[in-house]
């Protein structure tokens, strides 16, 4: 048995939505227990509890929301303990150059700062997905797989 948190910052229902598909991915995978939270309800000591951790943020200014910053800098106190977990992570903006993988690669460089495990995706949104507001059928089905990548790599990790 694995368990995976999907976390996540939204202000406008976009990056919820995206969230949402996430865990709906991940919990097709069984023996994977998946919580759906925003990312205002999760504290630092709660990321001790997951094998896979997956963050959503809306872009800001080229990159992850202060919320989603402030649980990533509140979890130094746990720094090396989330070591050998899965992570991944996803965006959304408001235009196609708005910033996405940017945001997606500033998250994902904090969750290996922590030495987490980040599975890339060789077809598709390489490194974790986006959508241009709300997911199209495009993002809704990248968003689906990362859960199930990431779901099915925490399964096999967690042994």
């Amino acid at each position: 048995m694995a368990n995976m948190l999907v976390t996540y910052h939204s202000r406008t229902g976009n990056t919820e939505q995206m969230a949402e598909l996430v865990a709906e991915g991940a919990r097709e995978i069984e023996g994977v227990e998946v919580d759906l939270q925003p990312i205002a309800e999760v504290t630092p000591d709660d990321l001790l509890d997951y094998d896979g951790i997956v963050v959503g943020s809306p872009v800001y200014y080229g990159t992850m929301a202060a919320e989603v910053k402030q649980l990533i800098d509140e979890s130094v106190v746990h720094h090396g303990k989330l070591d050998g977990k899965v992570g991944g992570a996803f965006a959304s903006s408001g235009g196609p150059a708005g910033g996405n993988e940017t945001t997606v690669l500033d998250i994902v460089k904090a969750l290996m700062i922590h030495g987490m495990i980040v599975k890339g995706d060789a077809e598709g949104d390489h490194y974790g997905p986006t959508a241009v507001g709300a997911p199209d059928e495009r993002s809704a089905k990248e968003c689906r797989k990362l859960g199930r990548s990431m779901a099915t790599l925490a399964l096999r990790l967690s042994g």
